[in-house]
């Protein structure tokens, strides 16, 4: 595989394994590679030349069924950002599905503050979520609106869907607790949560809002997401498996599909919310 890049672009057709440089441009020969190494090379160069990534490859397991080398193309960076006002609440969000797990949280509830964290760091995206609410009536107004902000964000940041892999599934253990969770970002929102957590709080926070979290951010982000509960007794562990199996799988989904070729994943041809 040889990756070219001159301003915003790299491509890369062939193998061997020199690099030149000529006229501007930049040509690194590897063997195939993954896309977080291609990444890594990308981020080696200066900021204007690592917009765009387009491949393709002479390795048999990236030849087409016509013989023809597969290609994608994507940017590397898909931030959304979300800022939700109400009379009850004021919530400000910013989501980099590229990111590196980098959280910066402080939804003013600190157990959903813990549960983000989860979510940036298991699904390597940057979450920032700023909010104030009336939480001294109860944390009801704040966790739905933070989630469905963060729904609106995802959208944002998955615009078209072209070339990712769509389908996530993933099981997360934490002691004796084990979640498994699918999801399909499909467009249409759907939940299914089955969830048997134990006692009506963990810490100050209600367990009831559990549920209501991942309905919000379903409802918004047009996102089909079923969640199984296979076991667990304690509730902190249910709830932060939930969250954890909730971001490895967002992560599978969000990330691209190399056979692709940067098609939008759906044999109708559109990926949307209606």
């Amino acid at each position: 595989m040889e990756l070219a890049a001159s301003t915003g672009l790299l491509t890369c057709p062939s193998s061997s394994s020199q690099t030149a440089k000529s006229s501007g441009i930049i040509r690194v020969r590897v063997f195939p590679q993954t896309l977080y190494q291609q990444h890594k090379l990308l981020k080696r160069m200066e900021p204007s030349k690592k917009r765009t990534i387009s491949c393709s490859s002479s390795s048999s397991s990236q030849i087409g069924e016509n013989g023809s080398p597969l290609t994608t193309s994507h940017t590397l960076d898909r931030i959304g950002e979300m800022k939700r006002v109400t009379k009850e609440t004021n919530v400000q969000v910013k989501i980099n599905l590229d990111g590196s797990g980098k959280s910066d949280c402080n939804t003013g509830i600190p157990f959903l503050d813990h549960m983000l964290d989860q979510l940036a760091s298991h699904g390597l995206f940057d979450v920032h979520v700023k909010a104030t609410g009336d939480t001294h009536i109860d944390d009801h107004h704040s966790n739905e609106d933070i989630a469905l902000a963060i729904g609106t964000a995802l959208l944002h940041a998955l615009g078209d869907r072209k070339g990712i892999n769509r389908f996530g599934d993933f099981s997360a253990p934490l002691d004796e607790a084990l979640v498994h969770v699918v999801l399909d970002l499909s467009g249409r929102p759907h939940l299914s949560c089955d969830l048997c957590i134990p006692t009506q709080r963990v810490g100050s926070y209600d367990t009831q809002l559990v549920e209501h979290f991942f309905q919000s951010l379903v409802n918004t982000s047009g996102m089909t997401l079923h969640i199984r509960q296979l076991a667990g007794k304690n509730s902190h562990h249910i709830i932060e498996a939930t969250f954890k199996a909730f971001a490895r799988a967002l992560r599978q989904a969000t990330e691209y599909d190399l056979r692709r070729q940067g098609t939008i994943p759906s044999s109708k041809g559109v990926l949307s919310r209606s």
